[in-house]
């Protein structure tokens, strides 16, 4: 399952997101908002990456003004991997060589148009694996040493 939030910065990228969802007969929550007036950031970000922090969800979508703030909160919590992405290189490079698991735009840095599409290729873009995953087991061990 997927689980998507915005800021009012990113409210209309975020529905626009949610139908395209909805077009793929993919599983989702919408986190909210459910208008344009002012909300903080990092409510609706700590939704996201708590739902997929704990097995919730799979994956989840994050976007803010810039997607800087949501990608701060969202990397506070255990197992997230959350990419801020700007063009179809970097959307790419998320998944296959990060596997990230929350997918985080600007959404008065791109169009709807720009942002739908870097969804969609974050949707169908596979993890590599291979050497790419020694790399997520040191972060992973980085991520316990904070624990104890």
């Amino acid at each position: 399952m997927y689980v998507v939030a915005s800021d009012h910065g990113g409210f209309e990228l975020k529905e626009a997101i949610v139908a395209l969802l909805k077009e793929r007969g993919l599983e989702h929550l919408d986190m909210g908002p459910i208008n344009l007036d002012s909300v903080d950031y990092p409510d609706f970000g700590a939704k996201v990456a708590g739902a997929v922090s704990s097995g919730e969800a799979d994956a989840g979508i994050l976007i803010c003004g810039t997607g800087i703030g949501m990608s701060i909160v969202a990397n506070k919590f255990q197992q997230v991997r959350a990419a801020l992405v700007h063009d179809s290189f970097t959307a790419q490079m998320a998944k296959e060589h990060n596997n990230a698991n929350v997918l985080v735009l600007g959404g008065r840095i791109l169009s709807v148009e720009q942002g739908v599409e870097l969804v969609k290729i974050w949707l169908d873009t596979e993890y590599a694996g291979g050497r790419h995953q020694k790399r997520l087991d040191k972060i992973h061990q980085y991520e316990q040493e904070q624990i104890s």
